[in-house]
């Protein structure tokens, strides 16, 4: 059997064009990663921003993820330590209240091959339920309560709330989170990306 490097596989990812008949700017899969990452990050798909710049959480919602984790862009963006790699790699186009879901058809295509090749993630935040739907077995029906119940699926999975702007109202409903979870995600975050 032939092995693929991770970095082949990137390149077939950033080459692949599979959806982009539904795609309205065309197909632009952003991803990071690389076979020493630690810590890998499953968000929705990509904005138009990052669809742009094709740099992974390059918006408002990455500002508050950093912000949560604790991280600069510096230490987020390095890839020999954080992946990040979206249910739908590309952006799916705009919906009646905000971005489409992610497309269908990436993670079944890509998201084993990439998996395979990341022996050292020790922990996989899960951000929003898109994400969570697809990774957690027998989860509660809601993100808030997948979220409350996140000791379930530590240290392996961590599910998050989406940091966009559009959930603030969420979090100043939960404070539990900020109290909370955040606290155990940085410090994890932070020891694990120390060893």
């Amino acid at each position: 059997m032939i092995s693929i490097k991770l970095d082949d596989t990137l390149q077939q990812i950033r080459a692949c064009k599979l959806c982009e008949p539904h795609l309205p700017l065309g197909a632009n899969p952003v991803i990071q990663a690389s076979e020493s990452s630690k810590l890998l990050i499953i968000g929705q798909a990509p904005g138009v921003k990052v669809h742009n710049t094709s740099i992974p959480w390059n918006d408002p919602s990455g500002d508050r993820l950093r912000d949560w984790l604790e991280l600069d862009n510096e230490q987020f963006y390095n890839r020999e330590e954080i992946a990040i790699m979206p249910m739908g790699l590309c952006y799916p186009g705009k919906g009646k209240s905000g971005d489409l879901p992610p497309r269908k058809e990436c993670a079944p295509q890509w998201h084993q091959k990439v998996l395979s090749q990341l022996p050292n993630v020790g922990m996989t935040l899960l951000i929003g339920q898109y994400a969570q739907n697809y990774y957690l077995q027998q989860k509660p029906a809601t993100l808030t309560e997948t979220v409350r119940q996140w000791q379930r699926w530590t240290p392996h999975y961590l599910p998050l709330p989406h940091p966009s702007p559009r959930n603030t109202l969420w979090l100043k409903k939960n404070p539990w989170f900020e109290a909370e979870v955040l606290p155990y995600i940085r410090d994890y975050v932070h020891q694990h990306l120390k060893s």
